[in-house]
């Protein structure tokens, strides 16, 4: 029985690892990463396809196969996700760790990404309905962000600016509010239907500040014109700042990630990596040297 149970969870490491791998380094796990992410660029383009009348008809049996054999795979993908999560220290409870793995943002990507395919089976829904669930097998292309590193690396980079990108937001939020409350004062007398109200200005405090400036809406005014010309040079300096931001947080992104290999491990890391020791000891996969041979490599930062 003992041998059993590690063999069990010898099984389940390795599936970890699979699922789990780093999609920058080389082995099994990057070539499931790649088959998945063609899968996922599929499943978008057969829903683009089919929106297409002309294609729907006479290749809908081929749409559903593809549909149901995308659906297996990925809801395969989803349950051993779900499985092997203990392996992870931070999921290591089977019951509760389970499911603070199945509350987290990419979990429940691949949860949405099968949903689709099952609600119908337990919820009635007419036609309408049917047809908007299929077109939400689109955002199965969020998956992609398991699998791209460069999807990784912007989630870090807005990560690390959240609170100077929530800070721009708020000037823009502010900016627009200013603008229309201007803009309907200068306006409104003048042209009373495209500036009735602020909440209605707010479309052409948008279109100016963005820069876009559709022209379905102009001032006539000299001051309205005046007040035009300010707002739109305003547009260009705020929406210039969080591009500034963002690129110097992608440099400094790319240059910390092309350095990783000599950065020194934060606290945190070395952590983790010494609890995984000790748990693939304890489980019987590590033996006593090979624990002390991997801390040693560790802390020479070899490892």
């Amino acid at each position: 029985m003992h041998s059993d149970g590690i063999m069990h969870r010898r099984i389940k490491e390795k599936i970890y690892h699979l699922i789990e791998a780093d999609p920058e380094k080389p082995g099994a796990g990057r070539i499931v990463d790649a088959c998945i992410m063609a899968l996922i660029v599929a499943n978008v383009i057969v829903v683009i396809l089919e929106s297409v009348e002309g294609l729907f008809v006479p290749y809908a049996t081929l749409f559903w196969a593809f549909d149901l054999f995308s659906v297996a795979v990925f809801t395969v993908e989803y349950l051993l996700r779900l499985w092997t999560c203990t392996v992870n220290p931070h999921y290591a409870h089977p019951v509760l760790g389970r499911l603070r793995y199945a509350a987290t943002p990419l979990a429940i990507i691949d949860l949405l990404a099968i949903l689709p395919f099952f609600l119908p089976m337990f919820i009635p829904l007419d036609m309408r309905s049917m047809r908007a669930l299929r077109l939400l097998r689109v955002f199965r292309v969020l998956k992609i962000g398991r699998y791209s590193y460069a999807v990784k690396m912007l989630g870090r980079v807005l990560k690390a600016q959240m609170h100077v990108i929530g800070v721009l937001v708020f000037i823009l939020v502010l900016l627009i509010v200013i603008t229309s409350s201007l803009m309907f004062f200068a306006e409104h007398e003048v042209q009373p239907d495209d500036f009735a109200n602020i909440p209605i200005a707010m479309w052409w405090a948008v279109a100016t500040l963005s820069t876009v400036g559709y022209g379905d809406v102009f001032p006539v005014t000299p001051l309205g014109k005046a007040l035009g010309g300010i707002i739109a040079l305003l547009g260009i300096g705020i929406f210039a700042l969080p591009a500034g931001v963002l690129s110097s947080a992608f440099l400094a992104e790319i240059q910390r990630s092309g350095g990783d290999a000599d950065r020194p491990r934060s606290p945190e890391e070395v952590v983790d990596l010494l609890e995984r020791l000790a748990r693939l000891r304890d489980e019987g996969i590590l033996t006593d040297e090979e624990v002390a041979d991997q801390k040693q490599r560790l802390f020479r930062g070899d490892g």
